[in-house]
């Protein structure tokens, strides 16, 4: 069987019409880089913002026209408008670019647009830091099984599209498999479901992906997973105050977001930039956790302040937000980390365990005192 390139598949996209029946939807400039690995394929498809819904046949007869094709497994196509518009001979209006830090959409009477959530998942939490190095996939990792031993239901994705590490983390190998209709069934270990890119592409595989690619794979692992009733779905962000993280704070719901740093001034300074990036599009900020705060000599008892102590704790009295706990540096996160049985599930009645169960839930309290306060804030109308 030959092997499927990225000329087999606009050729045959070259039989999907375009807006309006004008055209194609290669010639008119409306689709993606495609990027094939592993037998699937995975673009999207440029359309005005309003016109979206309407033309959500046409996404899919690019799919199936995908799927069609002799070696093809899978299509995973979506529908954005966050690319340029393509050149004068396309026949269909397109929309302007939209710069990664635009502004929510406004709905005709002033204010910003509601987000769509997820179906069955009660709060979105997004788990983030400034620079990477600091333990930030550990940390989501052990608060989301904290927040189930907690006694909430939880999910878990891994919204790192460039390093994804769930599936070595929570030692999981293997495909997610395809239900009903375009959904996919998430993967599941200590009684988490998990959903990561790393499930759908090859380890060694590099991803090569621009915005409006980053933003089609996330709204797609976030809305085509088959998530079921959730009370809380955790996020691991990639490091920084890129497209993944804009894609997640404009067009997701998030409840919150929980800062991860290590004490030193430089691992602040990056983790400040985080803070203000979420301020800026108004996700909440849960709190900040002090990730590696200290190390404790196993042979001797003795602790080393390695990375400095407390500068998380004072950035976030500083800056007004809570403060959710310090995690200390030992060998034994590292070991469950890269063995992929995390301390949380592996020794549930550790001391570090502990302290992320109550980081879980000091976090879980900030989420619904924000429901409460946005209750309170409701109007009522009465009729007499």
């Amino acid at each position: 069987m030959p092997d499927v390139t990225r000329e087999i598949v606009l050729e045959k996209l070259r039989n999907v019409r375009g807006p309006d029946m004008e055209g194609n939807i290669v010639d008119l400039g409306l689709v993606s880089d495609v990027f094939i690995s592993d037998g699937k394929a995975y673009f999207s498809i440029t359309v005005p913002a309003d016109r979206a819904k309407e033309l959500e046949p046409m996404r899919a007869a690019a799919e199936r026209v995908v799927r069609e094709i002799p070696g093809v497994k899978a299509a995973m196509v979506a529908l954005t408008a966050d690319r340029k518009a393509a050149p004068p001979k396309a026949a269909v209006e397109r929309p302007r670019s939209t710069p990664a830090h635009a502004a929510p959409a406004q709905r005709p009477g002033g204010g910003a647009a509601p987000k769509a959530g997820i179906p069955g998942v009660g709060a979105i939490i997004a788990v983030a830091s400034g620079k990477g190095g600091v333990g930030k996939s550990t940390t989501s990792v052990n608060l989301a099984l904290a927040l189930q031993a907690n006694g909430l239901k939880v999910g878990l994705l891994d919204a790192d599209i460039y390093g994804p590490s769930m599936p070595r983390l929570l030692k999981i190998s293997g495909r997610p498999q395809q239900i009903e209709g375009r959904l996919i069934r998430p993967m599941e270990n200590y009684g988490l479901k998990v959903m990561s890119m790393g499930f759908l592409v090859d380890e060694e595989v590099a991803m090569i992906w621009r915005g409006p690619m980053i933003q089609s794979a996330l709204l797609q692992m976030l809305r085509e997973v088959a998530w079921g009733d959730l009370d809380v779905l955790v996020v691991d962000m990639p490091p920084g105050t890129g497209d993944a993280q804009l894609t997640m704070a404009q067009q997701v719901p998030l409840a919150g977001a929980v800062i991860v740093s290590t004490p030193q001034d430089l691992a602040l300074v990056d983790a400040r930039k985080g803070l203000a990036m979420f301020r800026k599009v108004e996700v909440p900020v849960l709190g900040i956790v002090e990730n590696m705060s200290y190390f404790v000599a196993p042979d001797t008892g003795r602790r080393y302040d390695i990375f400095g102590h407390g500068g998380a704790r004072k950035e976030a009295e500083r800056i007004g937000v809570p403060f959710l706990g310090e995690v200390p540096l030992t060998m034994g996160i590292r070991e469950t980390s890269d063995a992929g049985t995390p301390l949380v599930a592996s020794e549930p009645d550790g001391e570090v365990a502990r302290v992320y169960r109550d980081i879980a839930a000091r976090v879980w309290g900030e989420v619904v005192a924000a429901r409460q306060d946005a209750s309170r804030a409701m109007p009522k109308i009465v009729f007499e």
